[in-house]
């Protein structure tokens, strides 16, 4: 069993940044597939970006060349730095995780959820 706790969102301005942070526990971090995905109202929940134990990456094109994704295995951390943010961005930010080295980017695969964290960007 792995436990996500999501910190760091809140109400920003467009062009403004944030990073979100995912505290992880409960097994070894390092053999964790983790990723962030955003549900904006109305809408399905989607990818944002994911991070193999090995640092793979991918990035939405949405928010390619604006967010970062990386992860702290001492601290047994994910984070998410959000820069030039815009009203779309504007969801619930969740951390997910799945046991295992395959990168996936289905939301059905992975395994655990934390509880979502508020990311509201003003125009």
């Amino acid at each position: 069993q792995v436990q996500l706790v999501e910190s760091g969102g809140g109400l920003v301005q467009t062009g403004g940044s944030l990073r979100l942070s995912c505290a992880a526990s409960g097994r070894t971090f390092s053999t964790l597939t983790m990723g962030w995905f955003r549900q904006a109202p109305g809408k399905e929940r989607d990818v944002a970006a994911v991070i193999s134990g090995s640092g793979t990456t991918y990035y939405a094109d949405s928010v390619k060349g604006r967010f970062t994704i990386s992860r702290d295995s001492a601290n047994n951390t994910l984070y998410l730095q959000m820069n030039n943010l815009k009203p779309e961005d504007t969801a619930d930010y969740y951390c997910a995780a799945r046991a295992g080295a395959m990168f996936t980017l289905r939301k059905s695969l992975y395994d655990w959820w934390g509880q979502g964290i508020q990311v509201t960007v003003s125009s």
